[in-house]
């Protein structure tokens, strides 16, 4: 029997995900309402909305939150409706899942965590429009969804959409300091029965070079020089900013929309360093990122994060910068063939992947840090350049893209292939570094838990009483 991470909470956190992508079906979970006790003094429901409680079961309450039975159902729908399996996947573990994601909801408004009006909006935005064009058009989506009106459904979007952010926002706040020293991992292995260590598939280990085309820079002042004109614009002649974005910024995809960020966030260093150097109001510079040239808008600070709006443009190359890149990218291919340089030698001279260069080209996966990829997982693109590569045998040159749209140029090499294989601690040392890591992190979730539980208004109710839950719902 081989070793396996426990796994009680990560139902939960595929549950919180199913939000993740403006294209994909909504889990139709209950909103924040008052409690059962309450609910029939509220005048805030409707009629409709009375009616639909009273007949639909309550099957648990969480804080100031609520789970309907309907709720389990319609969760079940939306996995499947995802593409995703059920087979194995009872009505307690979608209620613990559930129960989790209110749990999570609860503390963050506890902990004054704050999710902002507006990105939620600009969220549900995209949500709809992804909707739309699954399904054809508003009406589609209302009528799949069984709503009456843009508005009702935009408004459950709203409460929905707000939950499930406070809850992953609560989530991150819990597991993101934890680390794990070489001590842990150590231990953590040695803690691994022989017999059930994990088992890694075949791996490959790749370098690469990257030539970029290089951006004239009379292309760099004319972009430099319009974001100017923009500002100024915007400072001086009472322009709007954010319309600017939506009709003028690279960045098709937040346009105009406001973005949130805090210092911890996945952004480019050097946009939060010139974000978080902002006064309320300011406009900033143009500066440049690895994806071009912005000027940013700093909206509002609320605490430990801001609101911000951007303009990105992308500045062009030209076909001689291109042919070029090609050039370079072929010559070096030939000094390597001839002996005339090491590949790794090479790379450190020549490379345009910062990420990479200083490792003698040699990349890393993104998914563990170390250096090897499973075979069996690698993305489509790098897949078909090096399926028919041998080891130490260096592609021809190769097209990509890069963060901006624009082309680059490539050649990759095997370096090593490594065979399945029983984990080792030298060897894999990354990997086994991840799983600690994950292990941590899930026994830290696992205390919250079991610490706010304790503290938090909960009732369980109906069936949901009879299930065996990884966490003391019921407080036994």
């Amino acid at each position: 029997m081989r070793f396996t991470i426990k796994r009680s909470l990560m139902l939960g956190a595929i549950l919180l995900g199913l939000h993740a992508g403006a294209q994909e079906i909504i889990v139709t979970d209950s909103t924040s309402i008052p409690l059962e006790d309450e609910l029939a003094q509220n005048e805030n429901l409707t009629a409709k909305e009375g009616a639909r409680r009273k007949v639909d079961g309550i099957a648990a309450v969480i804080g100031d939150y609520i789970i309907l039975d309907s709720d389990i159902d319609l969760t079940r729908k939306d996995i499947q409706s995802q593409g995703n399996s059920t087979a194995n996947v009872t009505d307690c573990q979608l209620a613990g899942s559930l129960m989790e994601n209110k749990l999570y909801a609860h503390q963050a408004i506890q902990d004054s965590i704050i999710v902002p009006d507006a990105q939620i909006n600009n969220y549900i935005d995209q949500q709809i429009a992804g909707m739309v064009r699954q399904l054809g058009s508003i009406e589609d989506v209302l009528e799949f969804y069984k709503r009456d009106s843009e508005a009702e459904f935009r408004n459950e979007l709203f409460d929905l959409n707000k939950q499930s952010q406070l809850a992953q926002k609560m989530r991150q706040k819990i597991i993101e300091n934890i680390e794990v020293t070489p001590e842990e991992v150590r231990a953590y292995f040695n803690e691994i029965p022989k017999d059930s260590l994990p088992v890694f598939g075949d791996e490959v280990e790749i370098s690469e070079i990257v030539v970029k085309p290089e951006v004239p820079e009379e292309e760099k002042q004319k972009t430099i020089d319009r974001l100017n004109q923009f500002r100024e614009d915007v400072l001086e002649n009472g322009s709007k900013f954010a319309t600017k974005a939506i009709l003028y910024s690279d960045d098709t995809q937040t346009g105009g929309n406001i973005l949130s960020l805090g210092r911890k966030d996945a952004f480019v260093k050097e946009f939060k360093d010139v974000a978080f150097s902002l006064r309320e109001g300011e406009i900033s510079e143009p500066f440049e990122t690895t994806y071009g040239y912005h000027i940013i808008q700093l909206v509002k600070v609320r605490g430990q994060e801001i609101d911000v709006r951007h303009i990105l443009l992308i500045p062009d190359v030209n076909n001689a910068a291109v042919e070029k890149a090609k050039k370079e990218i072929d010559q070096v291919r030939e000094k390597i063939v001839n002996g005339e340089i090491e590949f790794a030698q090479a790379a450190r001279e020549v490379s345009d992947r910062e990420e990479t260069k200083a490792d003698g080209g040699k990349m890393r996966n993104p998914t563990t840090g170390d250096t090897g990829f499973d075979q069996k997982n690698l993305p489509p693109r790098l897949y078909s350049q090096i399926s028919e590569l041998k080891d130490g045998e260096i592609s021809y040159r190769l097209t990509e893209q890069d963060e901006m749209g624009r082309p680059i140029f490539k050649i990759v090499k095997i370096d090593k292939r490594i065979p399945q294989h029983i984990a080792d601690y030298g060897t894999d040392y990354m990997k086994i570094k991840d799983l600690a890591l994950q292990d941590k992190r899930i026994k830290a979730i696992q205390e919250w838990q079991k610490e706010k539980i304790q503290d938090t208004y909960v009732k369980v109710s109906g069936k949901y009483r009879d299930c065996e839950y990884t966490s003391n719902w019921l407080k036994k």
